[in-house]
């Protein structure tokens, strides 16, 4: 019998969804590989939050020249070298016995962790603008299967040995890799690719300065980046703050991170597409930053009585509100790109998502550290109100050049 490729789209989502099992796994247990090499318990979030950043500042440093480099050479190639890396990364993670090695594990894994980016490019060039929202929402379906088996998962593992979950993300790892290798095909044309960019062109910075200079995506993308440096910087000191404050183990936290999972597949991947046609990005976009700033409200509100109740009723409104955030402001500065520019602007997007994730981690650690556990999810609040007003003027701003 003749064996047949799958589907693009199927194909970029299991990518996707085993690079997301491979990251859950280990990222809630962070707390607990770290805890037993600090001689001081009390810095575990500035300690946690520099790690987070460690791999979102590689992949800040790398990410736009990955996007770059799979609008000359196409999405294939470039997506198995990522994979590649990553699964390197995950190696010398694993075997690390302290913190320089750990630290050398998470940014090559960073350095090379463009196969989201270079996923969304695919989606791309296979989607038509009307349904690129929807198709966008893949990639919450497989962030949410990844979340929701992930965590729960290295939670059981971490039971019998706390370094067995980086084994399984190890497989995962492998697994994507024969996967692109064998199933995905090219998706971008020979005569759409860009040429190649010169080493100036290549600077992270002036890809940067490119896509917010941009009038039609500037605001937004900035507004982008903004939100997932305050996501990422609360979400990094949030396990940290559930030990010192409750004393959970794994079990919890992989719990609460599998609600996240339930809840960010059924919005991306159920909801998003009749919500789009519904309400239309904007509104989902500005809905989805209330429901966040709600549920980071809860949590420093959570007493020791109720604290598994506000926390689990807190994640589900992260969940449904990044849900909503996340595939809605990605389309809409998508559909404002370019056709041949959809790798750099998509991969210029990501980036700006990994800035502000190199950023928010160590800020929130910081703030966690000099301050108290509680401190950065308010400061989380004030900062998500400046998204929203940011996000707003932008479209506001656009509607009126528009008409003139």
């Amino acid at each position: 019998m003749r064996w047949q490729r799958p589907s693009t789209l199927l194909c970029v989502f299991l990518t996707l969804l085993y690079d997301r099992l491979a990251e859950s796994v280990v990222f809630p247990l962070l707390p607990f590989l770290v805890a037993p090499l600090l001689a001081e318990p009390s810095r575990i979030g500035l300690v946690v939050g520099l790690l987070g950043g460690s791999y979102t500042f590689a992949q800040f440093l790398a990410t736009p020249v990955i996007g770059a480099l799979s609008d000359h050479y196409g999405r294939r190639s470039v997506l198995v070298i990522c994979i590649a890396g990553s699964a390197l990364g995950i190696s010398l993670f694993g075997i690390a016995g302290g913190l320089p090695l750990m630290f050398l594990g998470r940014i090559l894994d960073g350095a090379t962790g463009g196969t989201a980016a270079t996923a969304q490019a695919v989606i791309a060039d296979v989607t038509p603008p009307d349904r690129r929202a929807r198709a966008f929402g893949l990639i919450g379906i497989a962030f949410g299967l990844g979340f929701m088996l992930g965590p729960g998962l290295g939670g059981l593992l971490a039971g019998i040995n706390v370094r067995l979950p980086i084994l399984v993300a190890l497989g995962f790892a492998l697994l994507n890799l024969l996967l692109a290798i064998t199933g995905l095909k090219e998706s971008l044309p020979p005569d759409q690719r860009q040429p190649l960019p010169t080493p100036a062109q290549l600077n992270p910075f002036r890809q940067l300065q490119r896509l917010l200079a941009n009038p039609r995506v500037g605001g937004l993308a900035l507004g982008f980046c903004l939100f997932f440096l305050v996501f990422n910087g609360f979400t990094t000191v949030l396990v940290p703050y559930l030990i010192l404050s409750f004393s959970w183990r794994e079990l919890d936290v992989g719990i609460a991170f599998c609600i996240v999972g339930v809840v960010a597949m059924l919005v991306q991947g159920g909801l998003i597409g009749p919500l789009t046609r519904r309400f239309g990005e904007r509104r989902l976009t500005l809905g989805g930053i209330a429901l966040v700033t709600s549920g980071c409200l809860l949590v420093p509100l959570a007493t020791a009585g109720q604290a598994h109740l506000m926390i689990y009723s807190a994640v589900v409104l992260l969940a449904i509100g990044t849900g909503l955030v996340s595939p809605s402001l990605r389309a809409m500065i998508s559909l404002r790109l370019d056709a041949g520019s959809q790798g750099s602007g998509l991969g210029s997007l990501q980036a700006l998502q990994s800035l502000g994730s190199f950023i928010g981690p160590p800020l929130a650690g910081l703030i966690f550290t000099v301050f108290s556990p509680r401190t950065p999810f308010w400061w989380a609040i004030g900062a998500l109100l400046a998204v929203g007003g940011l996000t707003t003027g932008a479209l506001l701003r656009q509607r009126r050049q528009e008409q003139f």
